[in-house]
């Protein structure tokens, strides 16, 4: 895998550059700009990636070209405490299919960004801390705007997205960036890279092991 040296902003202004070329490989026509219809955009990786940070340069540079952003985090849509320690606070196999409220992320986030959808995107469901619902108000995303979902575990679900960025670490950098008490989940991003494979299923792959000096594939063609 041959990587570039770049950093977070000009990663993010090369993304946005893609997303708003009409004739880029793997953006379909009645989602580009002028179309009508709206893009999605994933942004996986592990909670020690910082899948935020990218996110956030990527809404700075789709806002400087007109373009309106929404960005919306997986951990929003955590379940109840209840559901996600039915089998123990540690269980990987719970963390890996049944932690993240993906039915809610289809109804709610992607379902209205569908052609013919309206647009009212639920920016998040659940708070994690307060283990209560957020009630958050619905956002209206205008057509021809642009839905940014963050979080880990995002490509093993066969989300929408026109366009996805693994952001991977080696597995002695998830293991060091890794807080002490998330590190039974190590196992299941190991699981998540052998059964998913999420660096050939993304559009780019970035390296992250240093977040100071990010390097990536570029966007391959597919």
């Amino acid at each position: 895998m041959q990587l570039e040296a770049i950093t977070w902003q000009r990663m993010a202004e090369r993304l946005a550059g893609h997303l708003d070329d009409p004739g880029a490989a793997g953006v379909p026509g009645d989602t580009a700009p002028g179309h009508g219809g709206w893009q999605r955009v994933g942004i996986d990786g592990a909670p020690a990636a910082g899948t935020g940070v990218l996110a956030g340069h990527l809404a700075e540079a789709l806002r400087l070209r007109g373009r309106p952003v929404l960005v919306v985090a997986a951990e929003g849509f955590l379940r109840p405490a209840s559901l996600r320690f039915e089998f123990g606070r540690e269980d990987v196999d719970s963390y890996l299919g049944g932690w993240y409220d993906t039915a809610a992320l289809w109804r709610e986030v992607f379902g209205p960004t569908d052609p013919g959808g309206t647009g009212r995107v639920l920016p998040d469901l659940w708070d994690p801390v307060s283990d209560r619902a957020t009630r958050s108000p619905y956002v209206a995303l205008p057509p021809g705007g642009v839905l940014v979902v963050h979080g880990p575990l995002l490509l093993g679900h066969w989300f929408p997205f026109d366009l996805s960025v693994h952001i991977r670490l080696s597995p002695g950098a998830l293991a060091r960036r890794t807080e002490e008490a998330a590190r039974w989940t190590l196992p299941a991003f190991a699981r998540y890279e052998a059964e998913t494979d999420p660096g050939s299923a993304a559009d780019a792959v970035v390296r992250a092991d240093d977040p100071r000096h990010p390097a990536w594939t570029g966007l391959r063609a597919r």
